[in-house]
């Protein structure tokens, strides 16, 4: 087992020792299982084990399991760690074909075996282990067994497909009562869950390709939405639209250095007439083509263009994750050609739209991590610490401007300069990069991207790539669940439902269904002979923002009632103000329902 690099950290321990615990239990309960590996986590822990043929293991059997792992922690017996020779390791774990290959990597890294074990030496149970671990069995208080599932063996799929046991365990019963809890709700929120029962999004493994997203209609205009309005904003602060195709020849990502640097991410070359061309990982390369079209003055700078543009990158079966990691998105990528004394402030303006995107959309729990390269990674990085160092101030200052905590790391930057990413937590506990702005040093130099100085020479420019709304996929998956499926009305594909009482008052309905599309409102008209509460509970189900309920009262006094998803009513509202309310709370991007 591998020894995880926090050992200092005591609620690692707790489960680095429950997972023993577990493994115990299983030989006990299970006779004949081989046990393989299984590590503490950031949430937990798990155990990969092989069973005997004929015999099967469940989430119905979790609670015996757990019973048996108590009884063990009862006991409370000591964890106790000896060191032994590779001889004396073999020879213990003789019959297990798992813990004779992790004894065969302690040997090619010249370590010595360690063994911990818990119980008397005539009934103690074993494992290879580096630790740590607490030190009594009764300093466990809090643990639960979560879930199963196959894994392969060291993650590889020509292996031995095995069992996997997945816990968690805290110091206390509280914490982990808060954390099933959450885990509960993520569930709820999970954003492939949400998507489908919303008709958001589809996939076809089988004929269109793992990893490539179909949009439904519904899906489609919470793209529209945010396209649109990042099309009109990216307007007002000087971008310019352009279009580029997703497809380009050897030679473009030969200069651009992707092929160098990023190939292992790029799907198989296509030949066509004898050259070969990649779908596109990346826009650059291709914007890069329409700066160098034309000649550029310094009076030109900043140039900027936008492109809501489709890329594709390989990425493993195993990593795709809903919207989340996929193979094809869309980007609301945009670069910035600029003169090196403009770089700061463009920089610096970047950031400041990132702000506003995120201020508008509710997102309050993030932060900036600029990352740095490690130039003794070659393959990785130009080997350039002069511009490195140069293009890291620019950085470092436009981000003081902005005045916004920021973290630093090493190893983490574009192949061609510094890159600030936006790290964001999930309403389900999960961080990853939601966008990214970066600053290019090196494309001026493999492209010949320059402009005409005052003085009349030519000089390098500067190229910021950046993607405030990252793609469409993981900023629309990152809403689904920030707003658990009810997202503003301005974003919701439906925001009004129009429900009659009976059949008398379908022309009324109808009248007012034609009204508001008129108003430029997303409405949908449900005249079914359903019951009237089935027809509310539905629209609640799809989270509509707004019920508009039509009976006799209100076809006879040409009024509206109105129900909202949270169940806020109004009544005898005339159609008007119903409509100047709605096209208010849209023009507002409120993300609150009007009171």
């Amino acid at each position: 087992m591998e020894q995880h690099k926090s050992d200092n950290n005591e609620l690692l321990k707790i489960r680095h020792s429950c997972e023993h615990i577990l493994m115990e239990a299983m030989e006990k309960l299970y006779p004949g299982i081989i046990k393989a590996s299984g590590p503490a986590t950031e949430d937990g822990f798990y155990f990969d084990f092989e069973l005997p043929e004929r015999l099967r293991v469940s989430e119905a059997d979790f609670p015996v399991i757990e019973q048996e792992m108590q009884h063990i922690i009862d006991k409370n017996h000591s964890f106790q760690r000896k060191e032994m020779s590779l001889a004396e390791a073999r020879h213990l774990f003789e019959n297990n074909v798992y813990k004779q290959e992790w004894l065969d990597e302690i040997e090619k890294k010249n370590s010595i075996p360690s063994v911990y074990w818990t119980g008397t030496h005539d009934n103690a149970y074993y494992d290879l282990c580096a630790g740590p671990h607490v030190e009594h069995t009764r300093e466990i208080k809090a643990f639960k067994l979560l879930s199963i599932a196959g894994a392969y063996w060291r993650g590889n799929s020509n292996n031995k497909m095995l069992v996997r046991l997945y816990g968690t365990a805290f110091k206390t019963q509280k914490e982990l009562k808060h954390y099933l809890f959450n885990r509960e709700e993520a569930k709820k929120r999970d954003h492939r869950k949400l998507g489908k029962e919303l008709g958001l999004f589809t996939f076809s493994p089988d004929l269109v390709g793992q990893g490539l997203p179909l949009w439904l209609p519904k899906g489609t205009i919470l793209r529209d939405e945010l396209e649109g309005w990042a099309r009109r904003v990216e307007a007002e602060h000087g971008y310019q639209r352009v279009v580029t195709p997703i497809i380009g020849k050897e030679a473009l990502y030969k200069c651009s250095g992707h092929l160098a640097y990023f190939k292992e991410d790029m799907y198989a070359p296509i030949t066509i007439d004898d050259e070969r061309y990649y779908l596109r990982p990346m826009n650059c390369p291709h914007h890069h083509q329409i700066y160098k079209s034309d000649k550029r003055s310094y009076r030109d700078l900043p140039f900027r263009i936008a492109e809501y543009g489709n890329a594709f990158r390989y990425e493993a079966s195993g990593a795709l994750s809903g919207l989340m990691r996929t193979r094809g998105f869309c980007q609301n990528d945009a670069h910035i050609y600029c003169r090196v004394d403009q770089a700061e402030e463009e920089f610096a303006n970047v950031l400041r739209l990132y702000l506003y995107y995120f201020k508008i959309l509710g997102i309050q729990d993030y932060y900036l991590r600029l990352s740095k390269p490690d130039l003794s990674q070659g393959d990785k990085y130009i080997n350039n610490p002069e511009q490195w160092e140069k293009a890291l101030i620019i950085v470092r200052k436009a981000m003081q401007q902005v005045d916004f905590p920021f973290v630093e790391v090493d190893g983490e930057a574009a192949f061609y300069g510094p890159k600030v990413d936006v790290q964001i937590k999930s309403a389900i506990g999960t961080e990853y990069t939601i966008s990214t702005n970066q600053l290019d040093f090196l494309t001026s130099e493999r492209f010949d991207l320059n402009y005409v100085g005052e003085d009349g020479e030519l000089h390098p420019v500067y190229v910021i790539h950046r993607a405030p709304l990252g793609s469409h996929e993981r900023m629309i998956a990152y809403l689904i669940e920030h707003f658990a499926g009810a997202f503003p009305v301005w974003l919701s594909p439906t925001q009004a439902m129009i429900v009659s009482v009976s059949d008398k008052q379908v022309e009324y309905c109808t009248n007012i269904y034609k009204l508001l599309l008129q108003h430029g409102i997303r409405v949908e008209l449900n005249l079914a002979s359903e019951t009237m509460s089935y027809k509310i509970r539905s629209a609640v189900i799809q989270k509509i923002p707004y019920i508009v309920i039509i009976g006799d009262h209100e076809a006879t006094s040409q009024t509206v009632s109105i129900r909202d998803r949270k169940g806020a009513q109004k009544s005898n509202l005339s159609v008007d103000t119903f409509i100047q309310e709605m096209c208010k709370v849209i023009k507002s991007k409120s993300l609150e329902l009007w009171d």
